[in-house]
């Protein structure tokens, strides 16, 4: 009956009344119409269709609506994310008492020569608020709340006996039990503790996400029964790899160890190439309590100075890391690759294999800039000098495909054992790092091209083409600076990417220019379906390297068992697959969405925190944006700050079109780029945002 009613507005294109509805779908019996009454209750409920005020039915095709997540922003506004269209803006009168991710219609008022639309709430389809976390405080004899969230403005109030006993300043999490427009009425059901306690601050964001950073008891019951050694009947069937010159590199602090390499010079002048994946999916067994657990949580979440493990850390840090002189269960693709760094042959097979050393990225970065040869690394110096031999083949065969190599710095907040922050630095990327990133690229390459021949189901690491009205956008907007953009840059390949990258790169504005245009791509998700991986220039990708903290990866390699290993490729397996890598893939990509978010959040909280040890003192940044409202400021160490336009000397209107803030008596502008000098005058832990005002611009 749905698609009937579906199929009679797509003839029609136009609304509909029931009456109408009901002729249309010929419905010829009491049943048949009650029916059609009922599939209509349950299409407008799932905004499929849309009724209007005069009882009228309609595809939102069909008229000015749009069915999607409404964003919202901390300052009020917000845009409505609507699945392949551009988003639409929403002035803060518009919201309507909409809450930040509730599913809405929103009416398209106003529509731009260049695209960007503007729009009305009109109705929220589906709240996406159960929980909400904050400092708790009475008044009136009853709980009130001081959200962390700032972009909900709701009036939170809870009732006396549903306190928890929660006393003034206590972080707590409350369930939202009644919510009338922008009031509501919830409980308390975790007390986090004190504002001040540590460790508390990042809990709460943790909360927020509703990130689960405890596991359950019959996860940890599971536990007892994984062997924490390897045993013969473990490796049976299994290729014996310990005699192998096999190696792990890593961060100084890594624990969960989940990929292992050897490389060696062939008689042919080939090079080959093993890049060897702890087997996860061996212990944690599909359906299991471990396993539902995994993919609930969908990857590891790494905060400041801490890890939320996908899996607990006695399988992440034990049995299932590839810890040095034991013996590890890894499943390994092994792969020939020529003088062009063209895979010319492979193989995928089970393996046991011994690492010999636990190798760190500073160490090996020194061996291959030729500093000094550590302590222990000596038997392994002319390993790592063929493997970077390799690497470079591998980095030039991928930039000549098109691989946009963005080539953004990431922050590191640095904390002491209280969580309280010392300094913020920029991450180290050297040669080991990029050798590592080139080495898991050609085998997750690999190992998704084999499964994508055998036609077979699959979960794939997909990047999409940009939007074409974004980068021409973008390319104007280059434009506005007095950059001429080579004629060359004409579509949206990745080779026009990497050109234009590369044209910008001895620009002052590189920096933000380049973190603007990746702004501006789409983001990679996971899907079932093989659309290729446009930063990477690959026709066919996936997460096959890290299963220990992504649940992707974790799938791909049951994958290959069930196919490669145990030969199950029967109907039912194939049709148990492709309805169960739908919702994997959706859901791992939803839960790697939330870990960013508070990943980022939890960066934020701390980089304010450590600026308001700072209030007074002076730095050199870059303008990064530019707003109506003033200019964000970012420091060398990637700290950023708000400069607010009521706090410039003199009387400065916003040019949208060029990014500038123009004073309009002496003419003085500031715009994206431009190097300045700037003084910290507040900073928010608690707001996650810092204030600085212009010394001079340099």
């Amino acid at each position: 009956m749905k698609e009937k009613i579906i199929d009679a507005l797509n003839k029609v294109h136009r609304a509909l009344s029931y009456e109408e509805i009901d002729s249309l779908v010929n419905n010829r019996t009491i049943e048949e119409t009650k029916e059609m009454s009922e599939a209509l209750v349950e299409l407008e409920s799932d905004g499929e269709i849309y009724r209007s005020n005069k009882g009228k039915y309609m595809l939102f095709s069909d008229s000015n609506l749009r069915k999607g997540t409404l964003s919202v922003n901390k300052k009020g506004y917000g845009f409505v994310i609507v699945t392949s269209e551009e988003d639409i803006f929403i002035p803060m009168d518009n919201i309507n008492g909409a809450l930040d991710g509730d599913i809405v219609v929103v009416e398209i008022t106003d529509s731009k020569e260049d695209g960007r639309r503007e729009g009305r709430i009109v109705r929220v389809l589906k709240r996406n608020l159960s929980t909400v976390v904050g400092e708790f405080y009475s008044k009136k004899g009853n709980g009130h709340l001081i959200l962390d969230d700032k972009k909900l403005k709701l009036d939170v109030e809870i009732p006396k006996k549903k306190t928890m006993g929660a006393v003034d300043g206590h972080k707590v999490v409350v369930q939202i039990e009644k919510i009338n427009k922008n009031k509501c009425e919830g409980r308390v059901i975790k007390i986090l503790g004190h504002k001040n306690d540590p460790g508390v601050d990042i809990i709460s964001v943790v909360e927020k996400y509703q990130i689960k950073y405890e596991f359950d008891k019959e996860v940890i019951d599971e536990l007892d029964s994984i062997p924490q050694e390897i045993s013969e009947i473990d490796k049976k069937g299994r290729r014996d790899l310990t005699n192998e010159v096999i190696f792990t590199i890593d961060g100084d602090d890594t624990k969960d160890i989940d990929d292992a390499i050897s490389v060696e010079k062939l008689s042919n002048g080939n090079y080959k190439l093993g890049v060897h994946i702890a087997d996860v999916s061996y212990y944690v067994k599909e359906g299991s309590p471990l396993d539902l657990e995994a993919m609930e949580r969908g990857t590891s979440v790494y905060l400041v100075n801490s890890v939320i493990p996908m899996i607990p850390h006695k399988l992440s840090n034990g049995i299932c890391s590839l810890n040095p002189q034991v013996e590890r269960l890894a499943i390994s693709c092994v792969m020939e690759i020529d003088n062009k760094g063209k895979t010319v042959d492979y193989e995928i097979f089970e393996s046991v294999i011994k690492s010999r050393i636990q190798m760190t990225y500073k160490k090996v970065n020194k061996v291959l800039k030729g500093e000094e040869t550590p302590e222990g690394y000596e038997p392994y110096v002319n390993h790592l000098k063929l493997m970077k031999e390799l690497a470079d083949i591998i980095r030039k065969n991928k930039n000549e495909r098109g691989y946009i190599d963005f080539d953004t710095d990431e922050a590191k907040v640095l904390v002491d054992e209280n969580g309280v922050p010392y300094d913020v630095v920029l991450r180290d990327k050297g040669p080991g790092e990029s050798l590592i990133e080139d080495f898991m690229i050609q085998a997750n390459e690999c190992v998704a091209s084999h499964i994508f021949y055998m036609d077979l189901p699959f979960i794939y690491r997909v990047h999409e083409y940009p939007k074409e009205d974004k980068i021409k956008s973008f390319l104007s907007f280059v434009s506005s600076l007095g950059y001429i953009v080579p004629s060359d840059i004409k579509d949206l390949s990745p080779k026009s990417m990497q050109k234009l990258l590369y044209f910008l790169k001895d620009k002052k504005e590189y920096k933000v220019l380049s973190s603007l245009l990746l702004r501006d791509m789409q983001k990679a998700i996971y899907l079932p379906q093989n659309l290729g991986h446009y930063g990477l220039a690959s026709k066919c990708y996936t997460h096959f390297t890290s299963p220990i903290r992504r649940y992707p990866d974790t799938t791909v390699h049951r994958l290959l068992r069930t196919y490669l290993f145990e030969n199950k490729v029967d109907n039912s397996t194939l049709k148990h697959w492709e309805e169960k890598l739908v919702y994997v893939a959706d859901h791992s990509s939803e839960k790697e969405r939330s870990s960013v978010d508070c990943e980022r959040e939890v960066d934020d909280m701390k980089m304010a925190e450590y600026m308001e040890q700072h209030i007074g003192e002076t730095y050199k940044g870059m303008i990064s944006s530019v707003t109506s409202f003033g200019m964000f400021v970012q420091l060398d160490n990637l700290i950023e700050g708000l400069v607010r336009i009521t706090d410039l000397d003199g009387y400065y209107t916003f040019q949208e079109d060029s990014q500038m803030l123009i004073d309009e008596d002496t003419h003085k502008m500031y715009r994206l780029g431009d190097s300045v000098v700037v003084k910290v005058i507040k900073a928010s832990k608690e707001e996650r945002t810092i204030d600085f005002q212009i010394v001079k611009k340099l």
